[in-house]
């Protein structure tokens, strides 16, 4: 049965304001409809805008116009972003207050106010400066490492525009719900929450930066994460509203810079570290990804890319460089697979790489000194 936009909206108009003067439709508070359709059903998301000082208070309102859709004949699942915005030249609104909620330490990062994901300790967020530079490949590989190294992982794929982790991990399906909370899918061991589970891999995610917000935070807050010692944060390249958001919802215990050697990477890469460290986010380190390349024939080593560009723009802006990950196919091959490396030849020479980037990470993020050498592929 297909679900129209036409469908939702009279469905929605049900729904009455909470000082009975009109319906949520009428009022405008809600934007059109995203919809896709497989065999299981209808998956419709949409936001719900209200004024940024009664957001709190309208929060029962989200979640009453997630039932009412999800209550439709064909819907399989609804997902409603709560989008809270102020009039031009009105006074900012103050922030609604939240119920108290333990608060993960962040590494190095002085005092945080912002309230944590409740049982997890540390959040860290995978980035790049630009895209193709191999983030969501080093993410994942980085969270499987940490997982080997004892640690209880999740991984939040934050590139709402293009989610990479169902296919990276094989992963297909829904989340399952309990309530307003959603229960991660499980990826070899990893818990793991992306909104590539609520749409079709080749559907264009075509929503402005206040839905992209909402979404994160929801993803961040409204999913069973507990209990993690790592959350990894898949993020999407550049320095905008998904970024910002992340610096801003949670205390962040790092950032860690994913780039090639190139000097053109490395410009956007710089902007990147630079933009979390004036959000008083702590740099972890730089990954230098596609580093070199050696053919599997001869044994040549080829700089496609360069070579130690990462290494040396670390040095130069005081930052650990973590190490260097080669070009390689059996990277290429088991991404593509749903086999990340680290998982599929965990006692190959990629996986020692990744691995040794890990353990560097996970004692950045206990406090404790690093004393080994930075890792350079040769």
């Amino acid at each position: 049965m297909t679900v129209t936009k036409d469908q939702v909206l009279k469905a929605l108009s049900s729904l009455k304001l909470p000082d009975g003067q009109g319906d949520i439709v009428s009022a405008g508070m809600v934007s059109p409809a995203f919809i896709t359709q497989d065999d299981a059903g209808a998956k419709v998301m949409f936001s719900l805008s209200v004024p940024a000082n009664r957001a709190q208070e309208l929060e029962p309102l989200r979640t009453a116009a997630q039932k009412v859709v999800e209550c439709m004949d064909g819907v399989a699942s609804a997902m409603v972003a709560m989008t809270a915005e102020r009039k031009a030249g009105s006074a900012s609104a103050e922030p609604p207050a939240r119920a108290a909620q333990p608060a993960a330490p962040a590494a190095g990062a002085g005092e945080n106010t912002q309230p944590g994901v409740p049982g997890v300790r540390h959040i860290i967020a995978v980035a790049s400066g630009k895209g193709g530079v191999g983030k969501s490949t080093t993410s994942i590989n980085l969270a499987l490492a940490l997982q080997n190294a004892g640690l209880k992982v999740g991984v939040l794929d934050a590139d709402i525009y293009g989610p990479s982790l169902p296919r990276l991990l094989g992963l297909n399906g829904k989340p399952e719900a309990d309530g307003r909370i959603l229960k991660p899918m499980d990826g070899l061991g990893l818990k793991v929450m992306s909104i590539g589970f609520l749409v079709a891999e080749d559907t264009p995610m075509i929503w402005r930066g206040p839905m992209v917000i909402s979404a994160l935070t929801q993803m961040l807050r409204e999913v069973d994460w507990a209990p993690l010692d790592v959350l990894v944060v898949d993020m999407p390249p550049g320095t905008g509203d998904a970024q910002l958001t992340m610096a801003q919802q949670v205390p962040l215990s790092g950032a860690v810079i994913v780039s090639t050697p190139q000097d053109l990477s490395l410009i956007d890469a710089r902007k990147g570290l630079n933009m979390f460290k004036k959000v008083s986010v702590p740099i972890l380190g730089i990954v230098e990804n596609m580093s070199t390349f050696i053919c599997p024939k001869c044994g040549e080593q080829t700089d496609i890319f360069g070579h130690g560009g990462a290494e040396a723009e670390a040095e130069k802006l005081g930052v650990p460089f973590l190490g260097a990950v080669p070009l390689h196919m059996d990277i290429r091959v088991n991404s593509d697979a749903g086999t990340p490396v680290v998982n599929s030849a965990p006692d190959g020479e990629h996986a020692r790489i990744y691995q040794q980037i890990a353990d560097a990470i996970a004692s950045e993020l206990d406090g404790e000194k690093k004393s080994g050498p930075s890792i350079v592929f040769e």
